[in-house]
């Protein structure tokens, strides 16, 4: 007699593994004994962890690579403890199932009785499944409702706190102990620019700190939202780290992020553009044969598609750009600022007082005193009325160009000499945003602010 070629799959969410107790260890052990039992050859286990029942075949790993070699015929059985376990969405499972009779497999719950050879039996799995599939809607709907009712109350919704913070009457507040080093890495960031140097400096210089963040952790301070303080697209819903200008910055030089083939530091990698495809150019070294006999080696920046048939992309000296910069960012600076005092309205800028009212807005729904349809609906009028006010708001922006002319009004140039190749490029990427090259010429036809 043949024996049967059994594959074990042990699923679990997160959630269910907390409150319940159905660890994946305890699932694939009482699977592994059925099959010593029945005298069984298991093929392989495929374990799906933190992983919902109801989610797409696609979004559960370890069932797409079983059903793939159920589909190669090396499974004839598939066990599994429960129905719950296996499916919980009718839909998703008929699609399995249709795989599975096509490759002549069956599956089997080792703790519950189902027979789907017969068409009485199909019958009892759909039920059971309609079942199971309506209790997960329930459930899903206690939770948003809970979810809910935090988020009007301005609590912190789910999960724990987030690094840099503590949970405080179900709210989020400052971590005085680990939010110092949150500070730290955002405040070092800005000097460089570089993630990469920031996790590397936190994780030295926090190494015999009880509390010291993961690489990770690090990472997620620049990336999440919460350290914005935004949720839900509410600014000041919890404590921020990082302000609304230092989250553009850093995603306009996240955007721009170059990874060279060297170490080597470059001035303005990541802030000149290509003018054929408006790519970031990259820098690279180029070695020149002096009549001496010496090797000179200077920095140029190039298009990485620069070989690609019929692009011609520019290419352009280190020292030619930070020459042109340097000449130039007074005048540019001098051009922005008349341009916004000439386009400023005459009329009364209403943008102020619309953003007010999308305050008051915000708490009032954190408050429950408005429904949910009111809110989203008052919510989109009130950002249509402040993007049609945003052309007229000009003030802001040239306070800003004003207080940066100031900055550069005494011997800067010198002081900048005196920097760095790495704290040249943290000095550009603070105040400019790309570089334009002319596509003709091949010289620098100008740039722009951050």
């Amino acid at each position: 007699m043949k024996q049967l070629r059994c594959a074990l799959y042990p699923r679990v969410s997160t959630e269910e593994q907390f409150i319940h107790g159905l660890s994946l260890r305890a699932q694939e052990s009482d699977l592994r004994d059925y099959a010593d039992r029945m005298g069984y050859k298991i093929v392989n286990v495929y374990a799906d962890e933190g992983v919902s029942a109801r989610k797409p075949i696609s979004k559960r790993p370890a069932l797409m690579r079983l059903l793939r070699d159920v589909q190669d015929d090396k499974v004839d059985l598939i066990l599994v403890t429960k129905l719950d376990r296996w499916f919980r969405n009718i839909k998703e499972y008929q699609v399995t199932q249709e795989i599975l009779e096509k490759h002549h497999c069956y599956w089997k719950t080792i703790f519950e009785d189902y027979d789907t050879s017969t068409a009485n039996g199909q019958m009892v799995v759909n039920i059971m499944l309609a079942v199971a599939q309506n209790e997960c809607d329930r459930t899903s709907e206690r939770i948003k409702t809970v979810f809910e009712h935090k988020f009007r109350n301005g609590q912190h919704v789910t999960g724990a706190a987030p690094y840099g913070y503590k949970l405080v009457d179900k709210r989020l507040e400052k971590d005085p102990e680990t939010g110092a080093i949150v500070k730290d890495a955002i405040d070092f960031y800005f000097s460089c620019f570089s993630k990469r140097q920031t996790i590397f400096y936190i994780l030295n210089k926090y190494n015999d700190h009880p509390r010291k963040p993961s690489q990770y952790q690090v990472d997620r301070f620049f990336s999440e939202d919460v350290y914005t303080g935004v949720y839900r697209g509410i600014e000041g819903y919890y404590p921020a780290y990082i302000t609304k200008e230092q989250k553009e910055m850093i995603k306009n030089s996240n955007d721009t992020k170059i990874y060279p083939h060297t170490k080597e530091p470059y001035i303005f990698s990541g802030l000149i553009r290509c003018p054929v495809c408006g790519s970031v150019m990259t820098g690279f070294v180029k070695r020149q044969k002096l009549k001496d006999g010496s090797i000179s080696p200077y920095k140029r920046y190039r298009c990485s598609k620069k070989y690609v048939k019929n692009h011609n992309g520019a290419c352009i000296t280190e020292r030619v750009v930070e020459e042109y910069m340097l000449d130039h960012l007074c005048s540019g600076l001098s051009d922005v600022v008349c341009s916004l005092q000439e386009s400023k309205a005459p009329d009364e800028n209403k943008a102020p007082a619309i953003r007010a009212e999308i305050d008051r807005l915000n708490l009032m729904f954190q408050k429950g005193r408005i429904t949910e349809e009111y809110y989203e609906s008052q919510y989109q009028a009130l950002s249509e009325s402040l993007k049609a006010e945003k052309d007229r708001d000009t003030d802001n922006s040239l306070e800003k160009y004003k207080n940066l002319q100031k900055e550069f009004s005494g011997n800067w140039i010198e002081l900048y000499q005196q920097l760095d190749t790495a704290h040249k490029n943290a000095f550009w990427k603070r105040i400019i945003k790309d570089i334009y090259i002319d596509k003709d010429t091949h010289k620098i036809s100008g740039f722009s602010f951050v």
